[in-house]
């Protein structure tokens, strides 16, 4: 077989090895993200229950990474705290080890199995969660075929003579190796994956163990990078996490290197096969790595923050209006542009409403009087935003335009006044009260004020996914943003009910702040209702939204 046929063939099986690790990822998300979101809460009880957590997760997702990003919005939202995550991402990387020793067996005749059994629930029945969880048993499947195939593509390199010169060359440089291992990962965006294909090689003598062990230990490193550079533009609290698991894979990663080439200690006692002992290795690595790394948990929290202080900024409304405008009055005549002028500043719009929506559970706790008038004024800025956007697309409107454009230019304006209401929601209700409970000193019942904490929680959340679509346009979380409104619909009808027990049970907090408790909650879910129309006009578009929840009514 040619050698450029081999590359192909390869290049294919990698690409389905990529693609089936996908499958299984986004699957999970739509199929149990609320039940990963509930494991992720837990994980706040302790930093040995956060590890646990992150152990069970990433074996759930397939991917380190997917977990990494999901504390990293845990911890924008504030409601994780930094030495929980980091501790949740240890365990997620020993999940992820967990993963490829369960891969590596011999699962040849899983194949078959998975393929027919998840097409069947993806194409043949109903139900979005039987069918993203037939998503995953195919993700499996294809997986497993792909391991196959590279094995298969890879069979003619055995008796030639670029491959084994290339592996003896990493045998002898270790340090190359380990840096072939660590770019080979962030390139492929999957430690799963490359890891797989590493120990695949490893276990058909296409690669020696002595260079199977550094590409290994850089393929642990690359997976740290992954998450580093995915979260490279959010805000500090969220990157201090990968930074700091960054900092502990490469720690043990060149530790591990430096001791296993000094004292000369061969892996192959691990398992009966290079390969198998390779695995093997990864998995011991990793446990290890969490062993060691969580005494030192504090330490490394102390130390991304001083890599990573939070930056000091003045949150008032004269600092946050003199901020520069995305609303570029030289490409006004030209539709397409000014459009995408809007939606910038519809972003930094949203942003605004973030930041004044964050603090509103720590100001119904314990706010005063000039910390709830400081956030207060930030909704001068986002009414300013608001206006400045309607004129700017008024403006725009009066030249010419296809269809197309003004039916965006028509979401962007409504959608401009769904996030200004939204921030008179905060300003003139919830805020109020937290005046009125300041005064008052009023407390609300631990079980009440948790379940409001859900809901804040929750519309957090909602509101980067909101973000996120604005930007995107993307259709499967348009859909995934309408079904957590019903999520926050029923969370809004679940501690209306428990309040009306507390009350029936004769609770004094919850009788002293009754009203308050309802209208909090009223408000939150109000806020995430007004951010959801976002998603609205896409899923119009694809057929996907129906015209009315109103039954049809029967012919006479």
């Amino acid at each position: 077989m040619h050698f450029s046929l081999i590359l192909l063939h390869l290049a294919g099986a990698t690409m389905l090895l990529l693609f089936a690790v996908h499958l299984v990822r986004s699957g999970m998300e739509r199929a149990h993200g609320d039940t990963l979101r509930t494991m992720l809460r837990q994980a706040k009880r302790g930093e040995i229950k956060a590890a646990a957590g992150g152990v069970t997760m990433a074996v759930m997702l397939q991917s380190s990474t997917a977990v990494a990003m999901l504390a990293c919005g845990f911890a924008v939202s504030g409601a994780l705290a930094l030495p929980t995550g980091l501790a949740l991402l240890l365990g997620a990387d020993l999940g992820s080890a967990v993963v490829v020793r369960i891969l590596s067996f011999d699962l040849g005749w899983l194949v078959p199995v998975c393929l027919f059994t998840g097409g069947l629930m993806y194409l043949k029945l109903s139900g979005e969660k039987v069918r993203e969880t037939g998503r995953m048993i195919l993700g499996i499947g294809f997986v497993l075929l792909s391991l196959q195939l590279i094995g298969t593509a890879t069979g003619p390199l055995r008796n030639g003579a670029m491959l084994p010169s290339l592996s003896a060359y990493l045998a002898d440089d270790y340090l190359t190796a380990f840096l072939v291992g660590a770019v080979f990962t962030w390139v492929v965006h999957s430690s799963v994956a490359a890891i797989l294909m590493v120990t695949a090689f490893t276990a058909q003598g296409l690669v020696p163990l002595e260079a199977g062990v550094p590409l290994v230990l850089g393929c642990n490193l690359g997976g740290g990078l992954i998450a580093f550079w995915l979260s490279r533009g959010l805000p500090a609290a969220a990157q201090r996490i990968p930074v700091g698991n960054l900092i502990f894979r490469a720690t043990g990663a060149l530790l591990t290197l430096a001791a296993l080439e000094t004292s000369g200690f061969s892996i192959d006692r691990l398992g009966s096969g290079a390969g198998t002992a390779l695995v093997n290795f990864h998995l011991l690595f990793n446990a290890g790595l969490v062993a060691v790394s969580l005494p030192f948990i504090s330490a490394m929290a102390s130390l991304t923050r001083h890599l990573l202080p939070d930056p000091q900024v003045e949150a008032s409304s004269a600092s946050l209006s003199h901020r520069i405008s995305a609303l570029d009055r030289s490409v006004i005549l030209t539709p397409r542009l000014a459009l995408a002028s809007a939606t910038r500043e519809l972003l930094r719009m949203g942003e605004l409403l973030e930041t004044m929506v964050r603090p509103v559970m720590d100001l119904l706790r314990a706010g005063n009087r000039s910390e709830i008038a400081r956030v207060r004024d930030m909704d001068e800025a986002v009414n300013q935003a608001h206006t400045e956007i309607k004129l700017y697309l008024a403006e725009v409107n009066r030249g010419q335009m296809t269809v197309e454009e003004a039916r965006r230019s028509i979401e962007l304006t409504d959608l401009a006044i769904n996030l200004e209401h939204a921030g008179d929601v905060v300003a003139k209700n919830l805020l109020v009260l937290a005046e009125e409970r300041a005064d008052k000193n009023w407390r609300f019942s631990d079980e009440g004020w948790q379940e409001l904490a859900d809901l804040h929680e929750r519309l957090l959340e909602n509101m980067h996914l909101a973000l996120n679509v604005l930007i995107s346009q993307d259709q499967l979380s348009a859909r995934q943003l309408v079904i957590e409104k019903q999520r926050m619909r029923d969370l809004h009808r679940h501690t209306h009910g428990q309040h009306l027990k507390r009350l029936q049970s004769g609770t004094p907090e919850s009788i002293e702040t009754s009203g308050m408790h309802l209208e909090i909650a009223r408000g939150l879910k109000e806020i995430n209702s007004l951010l959801v129309t976002v998603a609205y006009p896409i899923l119009t578009a694809s057929g996907d939204l129906l015209e009315s929840r109103l039954a049809k009514a029967s012919q006479p």
